[in-house]
């Protein structure tokens, strides 16, 4: 089963068991050492840069982003 498939099955649950999921999974990356940790952002980040390379993503000036998130917040 594919991240993409076991994401969608996780979608169709009820959302108490989502969160209960959620919880879980977020407690399991407690237990990941500091190296580990590093690697997975190092992952993100270059997963980050090839979707902006590969043009599947559009990018927004910072102060457009923060004025989005304050107005969310109020």
């Amino acid at each position: 089963m594919s991240l993409d498939d076991l994401k969608e099955e996780a979608m169709k649950l009820a959302p108490e068991a989502r969160a209960k999921l959620a919880r879980a999974l977020l407690a399991s990356l407690e237990d990941l050492s500091a190296a580990e940790i590093e690697r997975l952002w190092v992952d993100e980040a270059v997963r980050r840069d090839e979707e902006i390379d590969a043009g599947k993503v559009s990018l927004r000036p910072q102060n457009e982003v923060l004025k989005d998130a304050r107005s969310r917040l109020r």
